[in-house]
């Protein structure tokens, strides 16, 4: 079987150089795929399967360039990168990878947490400028903050439990409530939580209803000087009002590992490439999120939530064990 494999990192190399799997013939790309990534006829014609992370854009036009691919295999949870309605017509399987790095996103997201409160970025910002100002740096103990988890799957649970060591006053809303952490969670309304919180995380995967359901009649609602986190998708948040919420002081700070339009805004060898494909909503997006790099009180990291060993590990046995299992006909975790 012919694979190829799209964005490609180093931190899988340690992966295939013990796990080489020596029944598939393999080609690596360190390229994310989308309608500009060129690939030979030889390998549009023989290729039937594709395995890609979240960077990629496979598209109809993408998919309709390969004659002979069965599966599209994406090393994520999420696959609204994939066009699925593509594939149901062209009988392709897409399989992605559940639940795969829930601690490594979780203990990520308390370290972004503690990151705000205790002002570390500013901190070491003016320790390197020999401009060091103790009074700046007066922070916060985490069990005397509430923390608000949107989403309390897998992941948002995991940060529920630390979070509880912690000591913090945890409030969550779901459409299901978690048994597994009810005894020390309050399930409460959306507008309680916001009403309630002084920190706010994200853990919802994205899908039509969720886009951009933090904005200015949310933020309105909130703490002032609320803090918020996001380590699940960018367009969950309008970044413009958020933007306007942390100049105007209602946001006291954001950590973000993910952004909305990232492909414009991570990938700055791409971004002549990418813009000439962009709505007006994902330029103006990525424009804004320029200021908030700028801002002292943000702190951005480049969607490596999840990226630990231990869980890139995971996220490949699972991806070649959903690739196996297609083959021989049951396409286990197959979302079309």
């Amino acid at each position: 079987m012919k694979i190829l494999f799209f964005d490609y990192r180093e931190s899988e190399e340690k992966y295939f150089e013990s796990h080489f799997h020596q029944d598939c013939e393999i080609t690596f790309y360190k390229e994310s795929l989308n309608e500009n990534t060129h690939l030979s006829e030889k390998e549009l014609e023989e290729t039937q399967i594709i395995s890609v992370f979240i960077s990629s854009q496979v598209t109809e036009k993408v998919i309709s360039k390969f004659k002979n691919l069965r599966i599209i295999a994406t090393r994520s949870t999420g696959y609204n990168h994939i066009d699925t309605n593509a594939c149901i017509e062209r009988n392709i399987a897409v399989v992605n990878v559940d639940g795969y790095g829930k601690r490594s996103v979780a203990q990520y997201t308390i370290s972004m947490m503690i990151g705000l409160i205790r002002y570390f970025v500013p901190a070491m910002k003016d320790f390197k400028g020999d401009n060091i100002q103790f009074s700046k740096y007066t922070g916060y103990d985490l069990s005397e903050m509430s923390l608000g988890i949107i989403g309390t799957g897998a992941i948002g649970a995991a940060v529920c439990e630390i979070a509880n060591y912690f000591g913090m006053h945890i409030f969550a809303y779901d459409c299901k409530i978690n048994n597994e952490i009810k005894d020390f969670v309050e399930y409460v309304s959306l507008e309680d939580l916001y009403k309630y919180s002084n920190i706010i995380s994200l853990h919802i995967p994205l899908i039509p209803d969720v886009y951009h359901m933090i904005s200015h009649k949310e933020f309105s609602m909130m703490n002032d000087g609320v803090y918020l986190i996001n380590t699940s998708r960018g367009e969950l948040i309008d970044n413009i009002a958020l933007y306007e919420a942390i100049k105007s002081k209602k946001v006291a700070g954001a950590a973000l590992d993910v952004l909305e339009c990232e492909n414009l805004n991570m990938y700055p060898d791409e971004f002549i490439l990418n813009i000439k494909d962009a709505t007006c909503d994902c330029i103006s997006s990525a424009i804004v999120n320029q200021k908030l790099f700028n801002e002292p009180n943000v702190i951005i990291t480049p969607h490596i939530a999840y990226n630990t060993y231990q869980a890139v590990n995971t996220i490949l046995d699972q991806t070649f064990r959903n690739i196996k299992s297609c083959i021989s006909g049951k396409c286990s975790n197959r979302i079309v």
